[in-house]
């Protein structure tokens, strides 16, 4: 029961008997265990039952019942956050450095773990409080929990991050894709809540995205489902650093529209820049945003025919710029996707913006992958934390 209550977040017992598969009576018994151990509490639920009376009581784990951490490794930021066990996020805490830690593992590992003990600390609680880690790295993981494209990430090559992570940490870590977790984030707490059929699209300094099938994250065969920035736009392009042509990347991707951009202005600091001088109307920064838009609605378009989603996720650094790229990337979808597709599928901002895949790490850790998403719904009307 503790198991179900970590995986679907407050429920009420009748919710716990439909999750579980349980008798009421099997039900009730291990929350008396659980209560008498000071591992759940019970609350009056704010949603009164569908057809009147009174409101149900809701179950949720307590903070004695442990917590979940979920950290996200980009480029030049370690990102973290706290949660309990009842889906409540306690804390976030970053740092960014000034040297690559794609190239540098052993050091991201290291400011990880720097920021993993000053946020425990920070709520007066130590690793034996951590039941489990779900830790985001920029490249697809393996089912054998390696990196899975090696030239993405060079200096983790034949690393297995997880593995890594726990043993610096002591505590079970589990790794996967920044783009899954950015999926799996948006889901439980942001723009993807209910949805079981969606794509999340991670846009930053490279390009990737988390899929969710019938309600299931999909990592594919080999565990690297989901590498939109590589699928080719332009087979005659420039060689990408995956080591194909005119991938999506180097026309959506933060670094290759900040080498544009800087030509005629070299003091954009960084992507934010970028998109602030297209907001205020500067003409070159403004075309590179629609252009991307119009590009990525292209490779959207293929996976639109392909899966058919219902919704399409905007997330990240230059998902920030939704506003600028809805336009363009609805053209450039409705030119490649089947007319009933194109017009099925919502694009929406993400909610959690950069926390995103932090939360998926989250996710990650207490289990949320393991179930069908769709049956989260199910918990609903009970108490679930939403965005902080």
């Amino acid at each position: 029961m503790a198991t179900t209550l970590r995986v679907y977040g407050p429920s009420t017992r009748a919710q716990l008997v439909a999750l579980s598969g349980l008798s009421r009576t099997t039900v009730s018994a291990a929350l008396a265990d659980l209560g008498a151990a000071g591992l759940i509490g019970e609350r009056t639920s704010t949603h009164g039952p569908s057809g009147g009376g009174r409101p149900a009581s809701v179950v949720r784990l307590t903070r004695r019942a442990g917590l979940a951490a979920g950290i996200d490794i980009g480029r030049r930021h370690v990102r973290l956050a706290l949660a309990d066990l009842a889906h409540e996020v306690l804390s976030e805490y970053e740092t960014r450095t000034d040297f690559d830690l794609d190239d540098r593992p052993d050091d991201a590992l290291a400011t990880a773990v720097g920021l993993f003990d000053a946020a425990l600390a920070g709520i007066g609680a130590g690793r034996d409080d951590i039941v489990a880690v779900g830790l985001g790295v920029p490249a697809p993981i393996t089912r054998d929990r390696r990196i899975g494209s090696p030239p993405m990430l060079p200096g983790w090559a034949g690393l297995r991050p997880a593995d890594a992570f726990a043993d610096l940490l002591g505590r079970p870590v589990r790794a996967e894709n920044d783009a899954n977790l950015g999926a799996l984030g948006e889901y439980v707490w942001g723009a993807g809540r209910g949805c079981s059929d969606l794509v999340y699209v991670k846009l930053a300094t490279g390009v990737g995205a988390g899929i969710v099938l019938d309600g299931r994250l999909y990592r594919g065969a080999a565990g690297t489902a989901g590498e939109l920035g590589h699928v080719t736009l332009d087979a005659r392009g420039a060689v990408c650093r995956c080591g194909n042509r005119g991938c999506v990347e180097l026309a959506v991707g933060g670094r290759a529209l900040l080498a544009h951009a800087r030509q005629a202005k070299p003091e954009l600091a960084d992507l934010a820049a970028l998109i602030a001088a297209a907001r205020d109307g500067d003409p070159g920064c403004r075309r590179l945003v629609a252009d991307a838009g119009t590009q990525l609605g292209y490779a959207l378009g293929n996976l639109v025919n392909l899966i058919n989603p219902q919704r399409v996720v905007l997330g990240d650094e230059l998902g920030a710029a939704t506003d600028l790229l809805r336009e363009p990337l609805q053209r450039g979808l409705a030119e490649t996707a089947f007319a009933a597709a194109a017009e099925a599928v919502e694009v929406v901002q993400s909610d959690l913006a950069l926390r995103a895949a932090a939360y998926g790490g989250i996710a990650l850790a207490l289990g949320v992958d393991t179930v069908p998403f769709a049956t989260l719904r199910l918990a609903e009307p009970a108490d679930r934390p939403g965005v902080p």
